[in-house]
Order: C-alpha cells, then structure tokens, then sequence
C-alpha cells in the first residue's frame, strides 16, 4: 500500500486472533467545507430547522411555456403540498407553473395559498383575473405599475422567495429570470429543488 493510497486497515478478528484485513478507502474530500456550504454555524441551524418544520411556506415559480402533463404534475404537487399543511406562494399566470400551482393549492384549501402579483390585478390579462378569483390571499404592487412586465417579476420573484423557506423552480437552461431566482434563493440560504424542462 503506498501513501497515496490513503486506506485504513481494520482489524476484524476476535480475542486477539488474526482475523483477515478489511480496507477502507478514505475519501480525501470528507473534511473540506464546499465553496457553496453555508458561512456560519447559525446559517446552517436556519437551514437545518427548515428542513425538519412540518409546516413550511413553499414558493413553486416557474416557466409559462409548460406541456400539459408538466402543468398537471405541478397541479398534484401542489396539491399534495397543501394538504401536508404547508403555504404555497406563487405569482399569477394564466398558463404554465404559477397557473397549476395555483389550481393545486386552491383544490387543497385556498386560505394555504399565496399569490404575490408583479403589478396590479388590473394590469393582468383578463384569463389570469379570472383565475384569481376566489382567491383570498392576493398581494399587488400598484407602486410597480409604471415598470415593465419583465422588471416587475424580477421584483416579484425577489419578494416571493424572501417570504418562503423553500423554493421550487421549474425552468429551462435558458431562462435568465429564473436562473437569477435561483441564484438569489441560494444566497438566502433556501432549501431549493430545480426541474430543467430541457
């Protein structure tokens, strides 16, 4: 065995008998903090506890340009989501992510939903008016109405992933948008889950 091999031999035999040599690779990683592992013991703990709560705020944002299938499974997840006692926080949408995990959350019960608009109802297509609805929770933004679209749901994701513990993204490797999301979530130290639709 040379050095580099950096193996442990473990004796197995029984009162005092030789017995045949086990080896254990080490892994030389094992002791190395990553670059992306959290700053401070405290971080940790936060990331820690939100794993173990029961009930959690989940924000579930994504692409508009989903298949049908893609939308229903996001549709059961919320759904599933809700009735384990957890708060989705979504923005609006009248097709895509935010529109089924909106349909989801609502099957399950309406008062565990969220939704946090980029502007104003008003301002929204009437499809997506007419998906909200009923809903009870709905946050708009008249100061954003003078922005764009595009600037107002950066501000929206921003603010949907400060509210929630976890965040859910479904995207493709080309949506800058959500890759940003993402990226802030990660330095919130939010427990994230990823779906590449490409």
């Amino acid at each position: 065995m040379t050095e580099s091999d950096m193996e442990i031999l473990l004796n197995a035999g029984e009162n005092g008998a030789e017995a045949p040599k086990i080896v254990v690779p080490i892994d030389e990683d094992m002791d190395t903090v990553k670059s992306d592992a959290p700053n401070t013991v405290d971080e940790l703990a936060m990331e820690l506890a939100t794993i173990k709560q029961s009930a959690k705020k989940i924000a579930i944002i994504g692409s508009r340009n989903l298949p049908i299938t893609h939308q229903q499974m996001i549709e059961t997840l919320s759904t599933a989501l809700v009735m384990q006692g957890n708060t989705i926080i979504t923005s609006g949408g009248s097709s895509g992510t935010n529109a089924a995990a909106i349909r989801g959350a609502m099957k399950a019960n309406p008062d565990k939903l969220c939704v946090i608009l980029p502007q104003t109802i008003g301002q929204q297509p009437s499809d997506v008016q007419d998906q909200l609805i009923g809903v009870p929770n709905i946050i708009e933004h008249s100061d954003r109405a003078m922005m764009t679209l595009a600037d107002a749901s950066r501000v929206c994701n921003r603010e949907i992933i400060d509210e929630c513990n976890q965040l859910i993204c479904f995207l493709s490797h080309t949506s800058k948008t959500l890759h940003n999301a993402v990226q802030y979530a990660e330095e919130g130290h939010k427990v994230i889950t990823v779906f590449y639709l490409d």
